[in-house]
């Protein structure tokens, strides 16, 4: 007998149980941390693809914090603005930067050592908090 072959399933119905694989090997009282970016909250053209990438990251932390939530596992992301690095400039013209330096805090860009102290805090003394995410960005945006 010939029978059809079965559709594939969408990918994020394949990825739903490795998630749930992975959140097993855990550990409890453990932390979890993404990276993100403020850009989510901001209304900014050119940034699409990247925006498009790290939408999902934030919303699945969100929800992983919930399914660990008996394990005593945290789970945040951490959303710097525009990162002062060798990965923001070449896409970016002069008025661009300007542009963005003008939108937060003494008209800086996020440097990585600003970062780190949050990171920091997020995977030590931070564990209380849980399904956040932190807006690192100096008021570049906020939500």
């Amino acid at each position: 007998m010939n029978r059809p072959r079965p559709r594939p399933r969408p990918s994020w119905t394949r990825s739903r149980p490795r998630a749930a694989r992975r959140s097993q090997r855990t550990e409890d009282g453990g932390k979890i941390l993404a990276v993100v970016t403020s850009l989510l909250a901001g209304y900014t053209g050119l940034y699409s693809l990247q925006a498009g990438s790290k939408a999902p990251v934030e919303d699945f932390a969100r929800a992983l914090s919930k399914e660990l939530f008996g394990r005593n596992v945290s789970v945040n992301t951490i959303a710097p603005g525009p990162m002062d690095t060798g990965f923001f400039y070449p896409p970016e013209t002069g008025d661009s930067v300007a542009y963005l330096k003008a939108r937060a805090m003494n008209g800086d860009l996020t440097e990585i050592e600003y970062i780190v102290p949050w990171v920091k805090f997020c995977l030590t003394d931070g564990w209380w908090a849980n399904g956040q995410v932190f807006f690192v960005n100096g008021g570049f945006t906020t939500r």
